[in-house]
């Protein structure tokens, strides 16, 4: 819930996203050696920030002749391509068109220029969330909440990167909001829908859609030029990041690279404190990349957005469950579910497998998975039937149930999802049960001679245990860019979170389904995402002095490993989850406001970062519009200030240094140094901390015995307490084999 009168903003960033359709023809093209036009592909020529004078952004008729001098640049290079080609001029610093030859070929003809990289497409990732995280108990804010002690992001202008927004949800009414902060220099970009309006709650709104065109053309109609959300994903999220009651259901919404970073261009001048960016792809070098974590789990090495600047957001449960049961043979079997309809009546229902309705033309194979059109209506009419999770959504299997003519569907888990199950809205009524459980109801279909059950609603479960679970969907680490980073940062509530909704689409988004809600339960990490990011806002309202670092650092050293029992929390088979998949930990707002120490970084930590990683003297420039001289010496990438500490490629019988500063940021004091399992140990195991602001080094030390007792990760954590904050760093050690 939220306080009458308190001043928390959202300012929405939008990204037009839809299929990827096919490639529209050449804005531009370079001529190979041949003298015949090479075959094009779409690329963004990233050409820096906005123009600033001593860090102060130059007015918009400066910024308009500086992408006046953009495009004759580009002009000059690589031909007139201003008839065809994309620029915002005023927002995007960067040019988008379509080139032949890879990406450093088009780099090499244009000087000065940041990156250049493929236009891809990107997938958006997408109550009592928040009571979970400790900021209300019984639909009440307690005095200690950090939405009390933040003023509930009061003047904190959050920017939400992502599909649109449905400005007719109550969700973002503006209630008893105060007057918009003066540091917001945004618009309501309305002139293709007059009926899109802002307020002082929801204070902006714009559009970003040439990298869309380039890839797919242009729409024929002004779907695409609004903020209007047309599929839900973006105003489910902005809801989610307000605190107000993608994903693993599927659904492939594309959005561009163009588009994504013309959003952030926009985002830092209109003002925005916060940018929740839930849109993910795969891994890329930091030049080659413009932007959730994913969901791409459980696999290892999936994790992506894995640069040190941004804060990455794995996917967990909470205590909540929506139930329903399959009952057959005297026995009652838990799932999930978010059906409306429910079977009516006091008979049983015959269950058959999907394979046993086979339709003429169709294989066995894709009737046991449900696919459309795989089932025969005479084999299925009136029975239940049971479907096995791939090839397409969860909810399209039960449509294709539904189609033929099917009384109910129990959607079984193969072996690979395990025990992570899903409450979907179907459209009929369903169950979502385990492999384990699947292989029970198998043997009684097969071992019975008319098999025969029940599918009903249970109630809505509240304080379930273990919480949270790590979501079988979340990406996971290690690091495939750098493993010297852990990735992800965090972890938080995406799993059945509530959320408002478009009035555009169906709960399940899909075409054939006619029903329209103002709320929606999804799973993803597009659900965390903004989770974190509301915390993130109520961090920089009482710290407005504290750097993107600090913030991010006070989310992280305050989180913990631990689930509501205080045993480690566990994935969703039940094992014991490591760093990989959760960070630092679950995010723990109360604790955030007052983390005691933070690892601050400043550009300048961060460009020294990139000298190690080799980028030379010309990428270095441009990256700080301006001469940067790398050391002389290279850091190494292990020792970047980072609140996580990764001692990777280490071999039996060596010792490696790691080194980290803290930053004081509450009162003077003493903290102490503890470490659960690994290193070898901390010097200084004290700091003495007499003023706010002072900052004091230590390092860590690995050591592997000889023989190592294990190859590959081991985990471990260190904590610094003055007895009243408890500073919390994963460890993450990485064991070679002595060749």
């Amino acid at each position: 819930m939220e306080a009458s009168g308190s001043t928390r903003h959202a300012v929405l960033l939008v990204l037009l996203c839809s299929q990827l359709l096919a490639p529209a023809a050449a804005a531009f093209a370079v001529t190979g050696g041949s003298g015949k036009a090479a075959a094009a592909a779409a690329y963004v020529v990233y050409l820096g920030g906005h123009p600033r004078r001593d860090g102060v952004l130059l007015p918009e008729e400066a910024s308009r002749r500086a992408a006046d001098a953009h495009r004759d640049l580009l002009g000059a290079v690589l031909g007139d391509p201003r008839a065809d080609a994309h620029l915002d001029s005023a927002l995007l610093p960067a040019w988008l068109g379509r080139a032949a030859g890879d990406a450093g070929a088009v780099g090499a003809a244009v000087p000065h220029v940041v990156s250049v990289f493929p236009n891809r497409g990107r997938k958006l990732q997408t109550t009592r969330s928040w009571q979970f995280m400790r900021l209300e108990r019984d639909g009440d804010v307690p005095p200690w909440s950090a939405w009390e002690t933040a003023r509930y992001s009061e003047d904190t202008i959050i920017g939400n990167l992502d599909s649109g927004v449905w400005p007719e949800s109550k969700r973002f009414g503006e209630g008893e909001m105060g007057p918009i902060p003066d540091d917001w220099k945004g618009i309501c970009q309305n002139e293709h829908d007059p009926n899109f309006h802002c307020n002082s709650k929801r204070i902006g709104a714009r559009y970003f859609n040439k990298g869309y065109e380039a890839a797919a053309g242009k729409p024929a109609d002004d779907a695409l030029r609004t903020p209007r959300d047309e599929n839900g994903h973006g105003t489910h999220t902005l809801s989610a990041s307000g605190g107000g009651g993608g994903g693993g259901g599927g659904g492939g919404r594309e959005c561009f690279d163009a588009d994504v970073l013309a959003g952030f261009e926009a985002a830092i001048a209109d003002g925005v404190h916060v940018i929740s960016a839930s849109v993910g792809g795969d891994a890329t070098d930091y030049l080659d990349d413009a932007v959730a974590i994913g969901n791409s789990g459980p696999d290892p090495g999936t994790v992506t957005n894995v640069a040190p600047w941004i804060l990455t957001v794995a996917a967990s449960s909470t205590d909540r469950e929506f139930p329903a049961f399959a009952v057959f043979n005297r026995t009652r079997i838990q799932g999930r579910s978010l059906s409306e309809r429910w079977l009516h009546g006091k008979g049983f229902y015959i269950i058959i497998n999907g394979a046993e309705a086979t339709a003429p033309g169709s294989t066995q194979k894709d009737a046991q998975a449900c696919l459309l059109g795989s089932l025969d209506p005479e084999k299925a009419k009136g029975k239940i039937v049971v479907c096995v999770r791939g090839a397409i959504t969860r909810v399209e299997k039960g449509e294709a149930v539904r189609r033929a003519g099917g009384a109910a569907m129990i959607l079984v888990n193969d072996e690979v999802s395990g025990n992570d199950l899903h409450a979907d809205p179907h459209v009929l009524p369903a169950v979502h049960i385990s492999y384990a459980d699947g292989l029970t109801l198998s043997d009684y279909i097969k071992n019975s001679k008319v098999p025969s059950g029940f599918v009903i609603k249970g109630k809505t479960i509240i304080g379930i245990r273990p919480a949270p679970v790590m979501a079988d969907f979340s990406s996971q680490g290690p690091n495939t860019v750098n493993p010297q980073i852990l990735k992800p940062d965090i972890t938080a509530p995406g799993v059945s979170v509530i959320a408002a909704w478009t009035g555009a689409a169906a709960p399940t988004n899909r075409p054939y389904d006619l029903r329209r809600v103002p709320f929606n339960v999804l799973s993803g990490t597009s659900m965390s995402c903004p989770h974190v990011s509301g915390v993130a806002g109520l961090i920089k309202t009482l710290h407005r002095d504290w750097s993107p670092a600090a913030i991010k650092s006070a989310i992280m050293t305050s989180a913990t490993d631990l689930d509501a029992e205080r045993n480690p929390i566990k994935n969703s088979s039940h094992a014991a989850a490591t760093p990989f998949s959760y960070g630092a930990g679950h995010v723990y707002p109360n604790r955030a406001l007052d983390p005691g120490l933070v690892y601050d970084m400043s550009i300048v930590d961060y460009l020294d970062f990139l000298c190690a990683l080799g980028y030379n003297a010309t990428a270095m420039e441009t990256f700080n519009r301006g001469s940067f001289v790398c050391p002389t010496a290279a850091m190494s990438l292990q020792d970047l200030n980072y609140p996580s500490i990764t001692a990777h490629g280490l071999h039996a019988g060596t010792t490696t240094m790691v080194r980290r500063k803290v930053k004081n940021v509450g009162m003077p004091g003493t903290y102490t140094a503890t470490v659960v399992r690994e290193p070898e140990g901390v010097q200084p195991a004290m700091l003495v901390f007499r003023e706010a602001g002072e900052e004091k080094e230590f390092d860590v030390s690995f050591t592997v015995r000889n023989p190592a007792p294990v190859t590959g990760y081991t985990f471990g954590a260190m904590v610094w307490s003055d007895g009243s904050h408890q500073v919390r760093s994963p460890l993450v050690v990485k064991i070679m084999e002595n060749e």
